[in-house]
């Protein structure tokens, strides 16, 4: 079975947790896509640590290694070399019968009229990722941690025109679950339901943002109500405080788990976690998902 077909067929599918929260556990100083290449021990490790959990599909570990993003950060970095090594380092843990998702996001910069960016320029940074992930062996593309609507269309777009026999997955940030959810640039849950479909999503739903496990649980609803595709549900260990000059995520693994569960409840297929989330959390989860007698988990 293809990694489409498993989506299509709205099992309990679960995904892995924070790759930058695990990365500075295991001493990475800058966490990122860059530790590909810098620090490919400390990405194995917690590609090992979180398919140990049991998830069913593992990312890759070049959320925003895209070109643009990788200009303004002055990384000097090859985005070809970055990309393919996260794919070879994940595939190297589940080897070539498990599932694995290019992971793709944003580009830092906002888009004109907010910004100074050029959405022809965005198409051709995702183009050339989504092209070097697909050449390198995944089995799909998650487009997540975007705030911008038209940039999430435009990512998704983007994968779909290189590599359109691929399923494409795409997951917004919501600031706010209040009023039926916003994002930060004020799109609405509705929205990106209707903008992510007609773009050719696989899969849609809600990751990282604003908001608590259980708030999430609210947008995944909505989301239900409106779409037949399936729901996926990525929520953070709770709601981001800062502490010592630094961002704290402190929401325990059984309170993550109990909230992450609310959004299955509420018609999420595809679950895992985000910002603060750890193997313990996702481990937790996966505890909790089994108590379900429908569930895929051994």
């Amino acid at each position: 079975m293809n990694l489409r077909d498993l989506i299509q067929r709205r099992e309990r599918l679960l995904l892995d947790g924070a790759m930058g929260t695990q990365l500075t556990t295991l001493g990475s100083e800058n966490p990122g896509g860059q530790d590909n290449l810098f620090h490919p021990e400390m990405v194995l490790a917690a590609h090992a640590a979180y398919a140990a959990c049991g998830c069913d599909i593992l990312t890759t570990n070049t959320l925003t290694m895209n070109s643009i993003f990788l200009l303004h950060s002055r990384l000097e970095i090859d985005v070809r070399e970055v990309n393919i090594a996260g794919v070879k380092l994940a595939r190297e843990v589940i080897g070539r019968e498990g599932f694995l998702l290019g992971d793709m996001s944003s580009t830092g910069q906002l888009l004109a009229p907010y910004g100074n960016g050029v959405l022809a320029e965005f198409s051709n940074a995702f183009e050339q990722q989504a092209s070097i992930l697909a050449e390198a062996g995944v089995d799909g593309f998650i487009v997540e941690t975007v705030f911008d609507l038209k940039e999430a269309v435009c990512a998704l777009e983007a994968c779909r025109k290189v590599a359109p026999e691929l399923p494409a997955l795409a997951t917004m940030s919501f600031s706010t679950a209040a009023k039926g959810g916003r994002t930060i640039m004020g799109n609405s849950v509705e929205e990106c339901v209707v903008e992510l479909s007609r773009a050719g999503a696989a899969a849609i739903g809600a990751n990282c943002g604003k908001i608590a496990p259980v708030e999430m649980a609210a947008i995944v609803k909505r989301m239900s109500a409106m779409t037949s595709l399936p729901i996926i549900a990525q929520p953070n260990a709770g709601k981001a405080r800062l502490e010592g000059g630094g961002t704290l995520f402190d929401m325990s693994p059984d309170a993550f788990a109990e909230g992450a569960i609310e959004c299955v409840l509420s018609g999420a297929s595809i679950i895992g976690g985000c910002c603060g989330t750890s193997p313990d959390h996702v481990s937790q989860l996966a505890q909790r998902l089994r108590a379900f007698t429908d569930c895929s988990f051994a």
